[in-house]
This record gives structure tokens, sequence and C-alpha cells, in this order.
């Protein structure tokens, strides 16, 4: 079965960390589209959640911001184009949605439909989701799509900051490199000139460096460490910008 040989090789353990069972299959799992596991729980974070990347993410934004907050157009901001790849029932897309200053249009997207009911059914009904936007503007919406095929659901250069919270990894140890490589290939597709991808991952730069490098082109990428959080160090990946 597909699932069980990309659980297997999961739990073999990634360059410079291991990974247990359950949380090799859980990846497995959600990268296939099989659904969430029956000991997961309904809203799930992967590695960690809003709060551990706020300090990061927001920063971003407002960056992003910069041009128009210059021009002299006296017409409201644009919102900035946010994408939230391989969500799953994170809280990561309501975190930004409801703490970012900013006009936000937000679109988390995973390729398991349950798991994106339930994120919407948690975000509407309020449960433990901040649900009142940190701007007017602003609007969250998710949909099912695969992170490495988005196609119409997320046009070209239409994102400032793209997010990627363990979905490389999930990708990888069940569809190869090839997989993870074809949703890198979609994230910056799909991202400004002006626009950041993030990776957030527990993967070790001598491993990840390499690849980002190889395929970012001219664009520079940065790693900046996170944590530790619950005794695992973490890593921010960024694709930055054209210079």
């Amino acid at each position: 079965q597909p699932r069980d040989r990309a659980c297997a090789e999961a739990a073999s353990g990634r360059s410079g960390s291991a990974q247990p069972l359950q949380r090799a299959c859980a990846a497995a799992a959600l990268a296939l589209g099989e659904g969430a596991p029956p000991t997961r729980a309904p809203d799930f974070d992967w590695f960690f959640g809003f709060e551990e990347a706020r300090g990061l993410l927001l920063p971003l934004l407002e960056e992003g911001a910069e041009p128009s907050s210059s021009s002299s157009s006296s017409s409201p901001p644009a919102p900035l184009g946010v994408l939230d790849v391989g969500c799953g029932t994170s809280g990561l897309g309501p975190g930004l949605y409801a703490h970012c200053p900013l006009p936000l249009d937000v679109l988390a997207v995973d390729v398991d439909g349950d798991a994106v009911a339930r994120a919407r059914r948690l975000f509407e009904a309020g449960g433990r989701r901040p649900v009142r936007a940190g701007h007017p503007a602003s609007r969250l919406r998710f949909a099912r799509a695969d992170g490495r095929a988005l196609g119409p659901a997320c046009p070209p250069a239409s994102r400032h900051v793209v997010v990627d919270k363990g979905t490389w990894d999930a990708v990888r140890r069940a569809d190869g490199p090839a997989g993870a490589e074809r949703l890198l290939a979609e994230c910056l597709r799909v991202l400004r000139p002006r626009g950041t991808l993030v990776q957030l991952t527990d993967e070790d730069p001598d491993a990840r460096l390499p690849c980002l490098e190889r395929r970012a082109g001219r664009r520079p990428v940065t790693v900046h460490p996170l944590g530790p959080f619950g005794g695992v160090a973490y890593f921010a990946y960024l694709v930055r910008p054209l210079p």
C-alpha cells in the first residue's frame, strides 16, 4: 500500500533528525490525501502553532505592504495575498487573518478534503479558532487543492507570502524528491516577484538549503532558527524577493 510504504520511509528518519512512527504516519496519510488517522485531534497543528510563528510572519506581511503604503493613491490598499499550502486543520491561516492589522486575502489549501471541511467548520463555528479579522477588509478562504498542482485555485504571481509548514516534509516522504520539487515549483509560480516563500520545518540546513538554492533561481535563500519548541529545534527557510 502507498501509505504503508510512505509511513515506513518516513519512520526511517530524515537528515539530521529522528521522527517518531506515529508522526511519520500522520505526515504520509495527509500527503497522500487519505485523511487523518483516528488518533489525530480535530484541530491538529503540525510542528507548532501560530503563536510561535507570528513574530516571523507578521513582519513579512508588513514588508509586502510597504510599496502600497507609500503610494500617493487615495484608494484603500489591496489585500495582501497569502497562501497556506497544506493547511490541514492548523490555526496558522486563521491566526494571520485575526492578528494581522493589514488587509489580507488568506487562501488555505489542502489535498485532504476532510481536513479542509473540518478547518472551515472550526473557523465558521468559532471553536478554538480566532474569528474576528485583524482588518475589516481581510478574508479567509479554505479550498481543496493539491500543492503540487494548484491550477486555477491560485493564479501565477498572486501571493505576497506563501507559507509551507511541514508540507514539503510530508510530500517528500510520501512522493519522493520529485513530488517535493513540484510543490516548490508551484509555490514559486504563485509567488509575486517581491513575495517571500516561507518553509517551516525541523529539517537541518545541510539537508534543505542546497535543494532550495538550486531551485530558487536568482532569489536569495536564508535560514532562521526557531525554538526549540517542545525540545525540538526548528528552522524557517525564506526564499526572498529577487534582488
